[in-house]
């Protein structure tokens, strides 16, 4: 199993749920059960959810690990998505290092916290 693989196994219903509210709430459709795409390389890239504002898809991978999540997931994310043709991918977390914050900050990579989430107006 690789990493990316074993990250996915780590997903925390409640904060996806969380998260689909907030997504819906600013407009967004939310797809949570065709997240599985086939990538260009001919690997197969698993997303939590893919959401959708007009043309824009995105995918979206929620980490709720009670730790700070390291440049590589994100940069797996990206790779991930510029693989099937998504842009500007989304990741949730509970804290992201100061190298996450840069590369996301360059790559366009929209970061977002559990409390972030929930302070989202209702």
């Amino acid at each position: 199993m690789s990493g990316e693989e074993k990250a996915e196994t780590k997903v925390d219903s409640g904060l996806v749920k969380q998260a689909i509210r907030y997504f819906q709430e600013k407009g967004y459709r939310v797809e949570k059960e065709n997240v599985v795409f086939e990538g260009f390389s001919g690997v197969t890239r698993k997303f939590d959810l893919v959401v959708q504002k007009g043309k824009l898809a995105q995918g979206v991978w929620v980490r709720a690990w009670q730790r700070t999540i390291g440049v590589n997931m994100v940069i797996n994310l990206d790779k991930a998505s510029e693989d099937v043709g998504l842009t500007n991918p989304i990741m949730i977390g509970e804290k992201f290092s100061e190298h996450v914050k840069s590369y996301a900050n360059r790559r366009k990579i929209l970061l977002l916290t559990r409390r972030q989430l929930s302070l989202s107006p209702r």
